[in-house]
């Protein structure tokens, strides 16, 4: 009970509870888009661009909010008249990253590219984004060649939004991430250390018990997986990590801090995703072209069950299963690609 309240529950939804200041920051500059009138100029101004994208300039703000949640993303798209650009635009929304990859970056930034943290963040966003402009180019191309209807919006005027108000709907997103935490992540936090402190050794003695997490279950199920990403080096931690994002991915951050965590380690700083004990050995683990693959395949593999579901109930299943299946076969190749890239350069 102990070990479970130390290392799963308090390690695990501990480690994504400290990205909260950085996601409440995402959502006070949305919010305050939002409330002034300019997202909707926004999007008549994107009208062009977003065409020579192969949709709609109402595409725009879904896009936007993607950053922050790609369901409500997805939800947003019902306000897209042409059935086209709905589908397309629904398709590459999980291409943006959401506010819940935010703490798997922050984590393997802050590890391996601290000196150049906010620039490699920067350039995550931007390939992401560049995948879902050529995604929705070829989509426009191969599949959905009917003509766009001229963009008709009404343009609510400017307004200075209150902080009270803003400050009220970024509270709202952020209590929608924190109930996350307390359900979702909670449960997975605890599962995952289950799976990864049993079965005991039959002699283990409770109080100096020390968890082989490679003999458990967790380390099973890793390395039934690893196949798949050995060609990129990963080892059987990261494809455990991978695994357990589906659900949802600020889980990627809890299983790799369970899963790193050995009895005795400090407690990490408040600023801190992982105490320095934990980033020591998840620096000896990885390379640096696998942590830059890593970087890429999280950013890009199949979205958060949440939002298969909002995909299978705005369109139907069979695109649900389409955008992940076509999502995680672009991580993987893009993973790989950049992998051998950066092996070349370091």
């Amino acid at each position: 009970l102990r070990d479970m309240l130390t290392d799963g529950v308090i390690s695990g939804v501990g480690s994504v509870l400290v990205f909260l200041p950085n996601i409440m920051i995402l959502y006070l500059f949305i919010s305050f888009l939002e409330d002034s009138g300019y997202l909707a100029r926004a999007a008549f101004i994107m009208d062009k661009v977003m065409h020579r994208m192969g949709v709609h300039g109402k595409s725009f703000i879904p896009m936007v909010m993607g950053f922050g949640c790609n369901v409500p993303a997805v939800m947003a798209c019902r306000t897209i008249e042409c059935r086209t650009s709905r589908i397309i635009t629904i398709m590459v929304i999980p291409f943006m990253s959401c506010s819940a990859r935010l703490p798997i970056y922050m984590m393997i930034v802050g590890t391996f590219f601290s000196a150049h943290a906010g620039t490699v963040l920067f350039l995550l966003y931007v390939f992401g984004m560049l995948l879902a402009v050529v995604s929705a180019r070829l989509m426009r191309r191969f599949m959905f060649r009917e003509q766009e209807a001229p963009f008709v919006m009404e343009l609510s005027p400017y307004r200075l939004p209150t902080a009270r108000t803003t400050l009220r709907h970024m509270w709202s997103k952020c209590a929608q991430y924190l109930k996350k935490m307390g359900g979702l992540i909670l449960i997975a936090s605890i599962v995952v250390w289950l799976l990864s402190y049993y079965p005991r050794p039959e002699q283990a003695d409770s109080e100096t018990y020390v968890p082989n997490y490679e003999q458990s279950y967790m380390g099973h199920i890793g390395k039934l997986c690893q196949p798949v990403f050995e060609p990129m080096s990963f080892d059987w931690q990261e494809s455990v990590a991978i695994v357990s994002g589906i659900p949802a991915k600020e889980i990627v951050v809890s299983t790799m801090s369970v899963l790193y965590t050995q009895p005795g380690d400090e407690i990490a700083e408040a600023d801190e995703s992982l105490s320095p004990s934990i980033k020591g050995r998840l620096k000896n683990s990885m390379s640096l072209p696998s942590a830059v693959a890593f970087l890429i395949f999280t950013l890009l593999y199949l979205p958060c069950v949440a939002t298969i579901m909002a995909i299978g109930s705005e369109l139907n299943w069979r695109w649900a299963v389409g955008s992940a299946v076509y999502n995680t076969a672009v991580a993987w190749i893009m993973a790989y690609v950049a992998y051998l890239i950066t092996q070349l350069l370091v």
